[in-house]
């Protein structure tokens, strides 16, 4: 008996009906992911116009597999209008250079000029509003102004803060402590900003839900200026006493006379190291102290001031600790999300 040519077995089309559905799933799924590539092309682009961003153009690189990994890369903009611009020559970013002149200036004069030096450093730190201004004023806001700014702060509190270490000794580690602190805090601040928030995302940007104190901090202009400017003053208050009090900085007022130390060398007395510990208890030169002598201050305003500012101060670190335990909160739940999605992928793949 002759078989039939046109006879299919049910073996045999139960198999390319099996073939035909993985090809089907193989292209649906190829195709919900050139979708989702599209989409989140599309979401930067307009993350990156809404920032005022370059735009960015997309390169496909293509493996083995004929599999297409998406790529993005900056590119500059330009238009019928004239070439990119030069984001460097912003005038926010001119008055950001010119706050670090200032404050180079400031540090020059720091050590025995304190009334030049508190002018310079006071006009830079003020100039620190006038540039967010300048970023509203002319549509000027770029994340390497926002960058540029917080840097500029940072180094400059911090170079005040190690000539408070050394003008008061006792006080060293206190201050040690807040420099770390201010670094740390905003450091982490930006980092969990930018890996949880996307890279188009200010620092700024703080949502009530995560802390309501922080995004007051941020959001309200007032209570920003108010809180860095007498932040600010409290040192500069702290700088000036040590050129005016001698309760906190005895040793640039005091007058230079013969020591106890040197009239016991001059008796007789064995020297020993405690001795000349004794007569050396000044790291200045002697030029130096007759300098800070004759620039000496009066400390009442000093006083006032450091009075006045103190709870700001106050304010501002518990602001820091905050800033830092809530950013490290954040990067510890995008942790534990990261983890989870990595286990449910790596249990699904061992479950095909």
């Amino acid at each position: 008996m002759l078989s039939n040519p046109l006879h299919i077995s049910p073996l045999s089309f139960r198999l390319a009906a099996y073939e035909q559905g993985v090809r089907l799933d193989a292209l649906k799924r190829n195709r919900e992911e050139r979708n989702a590539m599209s989409e989140r092309r599309t979401r930067r682009q307009a993350a990156m116009a809404a920032a005022n961003e370059t735009p960015t153009k997309t390169d496909s690189i293509h493996d083995g597999n004929g599999n297409a990994n998406v790529r993005a890369s900056p590119v500059p903009s330009r238009t019928n209008a004239g070439p990119a611009e030069n984001i460097f020559l912003f005038w926010p970013n001119l008055i950001g250079y010119f706050r670090i002149v200032l404050a180079i200036a400031s540090l020059y004069y720091m050590p025995l000029h304190p009334r030049t030096c508190s002018l310079l450093y006071s006009i830079s730190c003020l100039l620190d509003a006038l540039d967010g201004y300048a970023a509203r004023y002319f549509n000027q806001s770029t994340r390497f102004g926002a960058v540029l700014d917080m840097v500029t702060d940072r180094c400059t509190t911090s170079c005040l803060l190690v000539f408070l270490s050394s003008a008061f000794p006792r006080w060293a580690i206190v201050f040690q402590g807040l420099i770390s602190l201010d670094f740390a805090s905003h450091y982490i601040h930006m980092y969990a900003t930018l890996a949880m928030g996307g890279s188009a995302e200010s620092h700024k940007n703080v949502d009530k839900s995560r802390s309501w104190l922080l995004n007051l901090y941020y959001t309200n202009r007032t209570v920003l200026f108010l809180t860095c400017a007498l932040n600010e003053l409290f040192f500069i208050a702290l700088y000036l006493l040590s050129f005016s009090s001698p309760l906190l900085s005895p040793q640039l007022l005091q007058k230079v006379g013969e020591s106890k130390a040197a009239a016991a060398i001059q008796g007789g007395a064995q020297v020993n190291s405690s001795i000349i510990s004794q007569l050396f208890t000044n790291p200045y030169s002697a030029a130096a102290l007759e300098m800070a002598r004759a620039n000496k201050m009066d400390s009442t305003w000093p006083w006032i001031l450091a009075g006045v500012s103190a709870p700001v101060m106050i304010i501002k670190n518990v602001l820091n600790i905050v800033q830092l335990v809530k950013a490290s909160k954040w990067l510890a739940e995008g942790d534990v999300e990261a983890r989870r999605v990595a286990a449910k992928t790596k249990k699904g793949r061992k479950g095909n």
